[in-house]
């Protein structure tokens, strides 16, 4: 628009151009538009088989007494898959609508993660990986237990699942200081596995974002996992490093500012 010094003079002394740089929220639609894409895909692949085995069972093996027993096991997982997928979106909306909140809440560590490892328990006995725990007695942050919860269950979890062949994993509790040499507490979750090549590990907590696309799957994955730990990293403050290398396993440390005493 022309910005005139003297309202008699008809010749604009300046000339004034605003520029609006659109590119986040381009950016912002193509992340809802990729990430509608794979849920999509991620629902598709699983319905796609019942559908298959419902027809199968309506027609060609509606007698076949061992063909259905079979496929009614597969429709089971398929359906579980499913579910799993729904409630880790579910889960992920709830947690971005809350992301401006921080929880004052004052919760252990200790007992949170030493639940995480008893649940999996039996998990960890049919992969044959010994769980061992070294823990502070006391490690107290500001937060959402349930949300807690369900960070160290993706990530125990992950480690039982995918470094399995190391036949261990190491959980370490304990306090430690921030970049900014804040108080800091640090739980590490370390498995002996086949490790993660460099180029993967910056992209591990996207949406959807798989190393492996069959063995996930394979595994029960949604590929969901380290993005629910992102985020509710995020709403408490905190983040995570990974340290990985092919053939030396890796290390997934949470770091969530404390509150309170820590007693060792």
């Amino acid at each position: 628009m022309p910005v005139k010094s003297d309202p008699g003079v008809s010749t604009p002394d300046l000339v004034l151009m605003t520029f609006h740089d659109l590119t986040p929220l381009r950016r912002v639609e193509e992340m809802r538009a990729d990430f509608v894409a794979n849920a999509s895909h991620e629902l598709r692949t699983p319905l796609a088989a019942l559908s298959g085995f419902i027809e199968t069972l309506q027609g060609s093996a509606r007698d076949d007494t061992k063909a259905r027993e079979r496929f009614l096991g597969i429709m089971q997982d398929q359906a579980r898959r499913m579910a799993r997928l729904i409630d880790d979106l579910l889960s992920l909306s709830r947690i971005e609508l809350n992301a401006h909140r921080r929880p004052d809440t004052q919760v252990d560590l200790v007992p949170i993660v030493r639940q995480v490892v008893d649940s999996l328990e039996t998990l960890a006995r049919d992969r044959g990986v010994a769980v061992n725990v070294e823990a502070a007695k006391v490690l107290i942050v500001p937060g959402d237990r349930d949300e807690l919860v369900r960070i160290f269950e993706n990530l125990v979890e992950n480690a039982l699942k995918y470094g399995a062949p190391g036949k261990r994993v190491d959980i370490k509790l304990s306090p430690g200081l921030s970049a900014d040499a804040e108080p800091e507490a640090q739980v590490s979750v370390r498995d002996y596995g086949p490790g993660i090549a460099p180029e993967h590990l910056p992209r591990l907590t996207e949406r959807f974002y798989r190393v492996d696309v069959k063995e996930s799957r394979a595994q029960g994955g949604t590929g969901l996992g380290l993005a629910l730990v992102k985020h509710i990293l995020n709403r408490h403050r905190g983040r995570l490093t990974i340290e990985s290398a092919p053939g030396a396993g890796a290390a997934f440390t949470v770091h969530l500012p404390t509150a309170g005493t820590v007693q060792n």
